[in-house]
């Protein structure tokens, strides 16, 4: 996945006419209440038993490489809402422009996390449950003035959102993350796919013909990455 992003404690909300409360997603704090998605993934220590295994390097890697492909494979099965609709149920309860998704588990749970800039600005992170679509809670994240006016000029202009960029990627495997590009050169959706044997590649989805293109920018840094360790080696 592109990013790991830990869910803030949120906010207790009563339910309505039951009187108890539920918060989402709880860091540091063991003894509060925790809204759980109804997709469970399991805490796989495979790659931990392959590093004990005797053998080359390679061996290894091929081991994890295999091991980390299974994982990614289930993950993308078991999420029942695409990346299209886990965006449309974060925008009816925080509208807004959602400006990244990512198919993200957190210990033993699977969620959509949608980020979401409002109108006034402010940054929403909204989790969703990929087995059933619905919210299962949100928290504001900090302001960052120069980063939401970057956001806001990425998508100057653009037709295409979030969801279309991710319908658009869809035919090229099943979605698993949609970020806004706003750094580059030509402001684009990079968008993330797994192949039902776990392969994950990344594509550009551009913002106003909603064009689906290789994203080969990640495999000039590991030809650079492999240049670099190459030159080390022969020094």
């Amino acid at each position: 996945m592109k990013r790991n992003i830990v869910i803030a404690t949120v906010a207790a909300a009563a339910l309505v006419g039951g009187g108890t409360a539920t918060a989402l997603a709880v860091t540091g704090d063991e003894d509060a209440q925790v809204k759980q998605s109804s997709v469970r993934v399991s805490d796989d220590d495979r790659s931990d038993r392959d590093d004990s295994v005797n053998g080359t390097d390679d061996d290894r890697d091929d081991r994890h490489d295999k091991a980390e492909d299974g994982e990614n494979a289930a993950e993308a099965k078991a999420a029942k809402v695409d990346a299209a609709d886990a965006i449309a149920a974060a925008l009816k309860n925080t509208p807004g422009t959602a400006v990244s998704a990512e198919l993200d588990d957190e210990g033993s749970s699977l969620v959509w996390d949608v980020d979401v800039l409002s109108s006034g600005g402010s940054r929403h992170s909204v989790q969703v449950d990929p087995g059933t679509g619905k919210v299962l809670g949100s928290h504001a994240d900090a302001e960052d003035a120069d980063d939401t006016a970057q956001v806001r000029a990425a998508l100057k202009g653009s037709s295409v959102s979030a969801a279309e960029a991710a319908e658009a990627a869809a035919a090229k495997g099943a979605v698993t993350s949609v970020d806004l590009d706003e750094d580059g050169r030509t402001h684009a959706w990079d968008v993330e796919t797994t192949a039902s044997n776990g392969a994950e590649k990344e594509w550009k989805v551009d913002l106003k013909s909603a064009k689906v293109t290789a994203d080969t920018s990640s495999d000039d840094d590991s030809a650079d990455d492999n240049d670099s360790a190459d030159n080390d080696s022969d020094d």
